[in-house]
């Protein structure tokens, strides 16, 4: 069906509903159909402390999944994407599938933002109608600004996916997003019919929305009409009559009435004063005569609004009943919205895709590894230093590797206090759930992982005060609630096992527990200081050990794993660095012989440092050429410092130098508009034996602004023409072939071309290189004598073309006066004015009120045709005149 008929069949429906649409009930349309990943359980808030999701939450809070969301806050383009990132509700996966199809959406959108800059898909323009949806589905008469936004929504969510099906046809890649809103209602019908009946520009309903209504306004237009002559009639004879200084004609209390004198009401026998003034010396009458038009004038208003609200409530149904197909496409928006900022969050931190995978890769030393991740830094770190546009390598978290071997289900790492330990068990868990989420990973290569189900972490201080739990009562309380939810598929996090309590009971309960998880879960990493947890791996496979690296020449923490190594806590070390008593130290190296068997201690000695010696030895030349790079980085940073703080002076000097010339321009103009105005004035009464007269004044006059603005002539001086002047696309040039007059570079000339494409008026022609001069420059030179210098129109005009904003003022050149022309003649007249005006332009169309015919389809033909680029009323008081402004 066309958009003809279309439109024609949008009215009939709603004159038969137009008589009673006011006691219109909406019906409860079907609820919306769900996202197609949905969010998991993980993210919805439960009321038990004990319960399993209480214990998921609990995890995504000591993993700070909220404040990751929030990164995504200053990505999303919508309304509805910015509350989900910032309450963290976005989608993650239930199954390794969902999250691979998140991750895909997510290399789509990167994709689709090569071709096109994601602002450029319109995203931004779609507004959240679920508040909107509600109130028409409750039964509440919905305003026409809430239409339009329902309106300009579908509109705006069909264009999107226009845009995206040509990104997925110019790249494969983006077709994951056109899939999202494949099967979606944009509800086209509802949209032409709110366009039908409401001009969305103007915030009016139009005649044509019923015919009830156009019977009304009509009706309306000529009692006014009426009611208009007949007060000026009464106000024109009051004035010749003494009882007022001017004729006026007015409102009071929603009545047309006329002033007059308190002191000559008389000559309004039987009228009814409506109001006075505050001296009282004037009064505001009803003349009796127009009473009855007064009366059918509130008529006709009641009667229109009505009608209105009648119209309005048949749209208001219209969306109610598209509840479902609305809903159900804001979700897709939403989703779609949340794919960009994933993406465009993967750019801002130098994301990579990660492999969620049940395969095994094999690492360099043919190890199999479950999980293999390289150089991945805290994500949040990371964006705090991003965020605060630092860029010092120091700054910057210790990247670290993630090596967890296939056969191993546990991890205990090892190493002294504030060694990157507790950092390292968030970065696992908080990286595995922006995997499920389809986010990228500020990682290195290609990182792989397995997907968990559940992420369970205890990390930090659990004690509970209201549950008076002390800190290990509390921790161990949380382990058992893990365990008991914890699954095949799950990473179990905990940070400093059975920790709190006596060591040879904690390293018994911590052994058990370790036992106990190692054939339940797919990931478990603990960390821990008591060294007798590390030699599990002596004896089972299944087990892995790993410790933070500690430097024996600093005695600090490098925040660097050595996987596969056992870390000490070296604490009696740091006691000593920091200046601890002597006595108190000899006693604990006693009491540490009495505790471990002497071979033990020194085998665990020598190892480490063999490891260290090693190690240092092989990062020897690595660090070097660190070094090299960092200088010759900072080298850069300073040249591109010094480049940058270049550019913008240059760039804030041109602002200031283009400010002052359209200031200059703008008051040359206003200058020479007046002159012209009073040129033109003093023409119609001077005689001919004056006229040339006034021409030399009035040149002399411009001569002398001109010169105040321009101290070199307008057209360059054929002496100082450069040969090889090569104009540049979209600059100003006279034209010395055309008179002087100003034109606009089209084209840049070719190397071997001598001719230019320029643009003169609505004129395109090509002409030779020689001439086009560039406008002047303000020199220091010398001024031309006045007495030598003749100034045409032609300058002038060239001046005033130099202004390009139009100049909102009605003058008889620019305005159209359709009042008691035919349709057929006032359409041709408004075809032919508007085709006839220049780019920048405006046009006054006077089409007067009467009968509303004419206007109707001048605002129509205004807004199809392709030169208006806007138009609004020329006055709100005044509906009987348009301004049309041309592109």
């Amino acid at each position: 069906m066309n958009t003809l008929s279309l439109h024609l069949l949008i009215p009939t429906a709603i004159h038969l509903k137009s008589s009673r649409a006011a006691s219109t009930s909406f019906p409860r349309a079907t609820s919306p159909s769900p996202l197609r990943i949905t969010t998991p359980s993980i993210l919805r808030a439960t009321s038990s402390d004990d319960s399993p999701q209480s214990i998921q939450n609990q995890t995504l809070e000591i993993l700070e999944w909220r404040a990751l969301c929030n990164q995504l806050s200053p990505f999303a383009s919508t309304s509805m994407g910015l509350s989900a990132t910032k309450n963290a509700v976005i989608p993650v996966g239930n199954s390794p599938e969902e999250s691979r199809s998140l991750l895909d959406e997510t290399a789509a959108a990167l994709a689709a933002m090569e071709v096109m800059e994601p602002r450029r898909f319109g995203l931004s323009e779609i507004m959240d109608l679920s508040e909107i949806v509600e109130r028409a589905v409750a039964g509440q008469l919905l305003t026409v600004r809430e239409l339009c936004a329902v309106r300009g929504t579908l509109t705006a969510a069909s264009l999107v996916f226009e845009k995206l099906r040509r990104a997925a046809n110019s790249d494969k890649r983006v077709k994951p997003l056109v899939e999202i809103l494949e099967g979606c209602d944009f509800n086209t019908t509802l949209e032409q019919k709110i366009s039908f009946c409401i001009d969305c520009n103007l915030s009016m309903i139009l005649d044509r929305a019923s015919e009830d209504l156009e019977i009304i306004r009509s009706e309306r237009k000529r009692n006014i009409k009426n009611l208009d002559s007949l007060l000026k009639k009464v106000s024109t004879r009051i004035y010749h009559a003494g009882g007022i200084n001017k004729p006026t004609v007015t409102k009071r209390r929603s009545r047309m009435c006329v002033a007059i004198r308190a002191t000559h009401k008389r000559l309004l026998p039987g009228g009814v004063v409506l109001s006075v003034s505050s001296s009282r010396a004037t009064c505001f009458m009803e003349p009796k005569e127009a009473v009855e038009l007064n009366n059918m004038e509130v008529r006709h208003a009641n009667s229109e609004k009505a009608e209105e609200m009648a119209i309005l409530s048949i749209l208001t149904s219209e969306v109610s009943a598209a509840q479902s197909g609305i809903l159900h496409l804001l979700d897709r928006i939403l989703e779609l919205d949340v794919a960009f900022a994933r993406a465009s969050h993967a750019k801002w931190m130098n994301g990579v895709y990660p492999k969620l995978t049940s395969e095994h890769t094999k690492d360099g030393d043919g190890r199999s590894l479950a999980v293999d991740i390289d150089s991945v830094q805290h994500p949040l770190l990371l964006g705090s230093v991003l965020g605060s546009g630092s860029n010092g390598d120091n700054l910057f978290p210790v990247p670290i590797d993630i090596k967890v071997e296939r056969r191993s289900k546990v991890v205990v790492i090892s190493g002294p206090n504030t060694g990157g330990k507790t950092a390292l068990l968030k970065t696992l868990g908080l990286i595995s759930l922006m995997s499920k989420s389809g986010m990228y990973l500020p990682a290195k290569n290609r990182p792989r992982l397995p997907w968990f189900d559940l992420i369970l972490a205890d990390i930090g201080d659990p004690q509970s005060l209201e549950q008076s739990l002390s800190t290990f009562s509390g921790h161990i309380s949380r382990i058992c609630q893990i365990l008991n939810i914890a699954s095949e598929n799950s990473l179990v996090l905990l940070d400093e096992i059975c920790s709190g309590t006596d060591p040879s009971e904690g390293v018994a309960l911590a052994t058990s527990i370790l036992q106990y998880i190692k054939n339940r879960v797919n990931v478990a990493v603990v960390s821990t200081h008591y060294g007798d947890l590390s030699r599990l791996k002596d004896n089972e496979t299944q087990f892995q050990n790993a410790a933070m690296e500690f430097s024996m020449e600093t005695l600090q923490p490098t925040f660097r794993v050595l996987w596969g190594s056992t870390g000490e806590s070296n604490a009696l070390r740091v006691a000593k660095s920091i200046g601890f008593n002597g006595r108190i130290l000899e006693r604990a190296h006693e009491w540490r012989e009495r505790l471990k068997p002497e071979q033990e201690v020194e085998r665990k000695g020598s190892l480490f440092q063999s490891l260290v010696e090693e190690r240092n030895t092989l990062n020897l030349q690595a660090t070097k050429a660190e070094a090299l790079h960092r200088d010759l980085m900072n080298h850069y940073r300073e040249l591109e410092d010094e480049s940058h703080d270049l550019e913008k002076r240059e760039k804030a000097l041109f602002k200031k130098e283009t400010q002052k010339v359209q200031e200059d321009l703008i008051s040359a103009k206003t200058k020479i508009q007046k002159l012209v105005s009073e040129f033109e004035s003093q023409l119609e009464t001077v005689t001919a034996d004056q006229y040339n007269s006034l021409i030399l004044k009035t040149e002399e006059a411009v001569a002398d602004i001109i010169e105040a603005y321009c101290p070199n002539d307008l057209v360059v001086k054929e002496e100082g023409y450069n040969s090889y002047y090569s104009p540049q696309a979209g600059e100003k040039v006279i034209l010395t072939g055309f008179g002087g007059k100003l034109g606009t570079v089209v084209e840049e000339p070719r190397d071997n071309d001598e001719t230019v494409l320029v643009q003169q008026g609505k004129m395109r022609v090509r002409i030779n290189r020689k001439d086009i001069k560039p406008l002047p420059r303000n020199k220091t030179s010398e001024r031309p004598n006045r007495s030598k210098r003749q100034v045409s129109m032609k300058e002038i005009g060239s001046v005033l073309e130099m202004q390009s904003e139009p100049v909102r003022i009605q003058t008889s050149k620019n305005t159209l006066d359709l009042r008691g022309m035919r349709v057929e003649e006032a359409m041709y007249q408004l075809d032919m004015a508007v085709s006839g005006r220049e780019s920048g332009s405006i046009l006054f169309i006077i089409h007067g009120m009467g009968t509303g015919v004419i206007k109707e389809l001048v605002l129509e033909r205004l807004r199809k045709n392709t030169r208006v680029s806007r138009y609004e009323l020329a006055n709100p008081m005044n509906y009987g005149c348009t301004v049309a402004y041309i592109k």
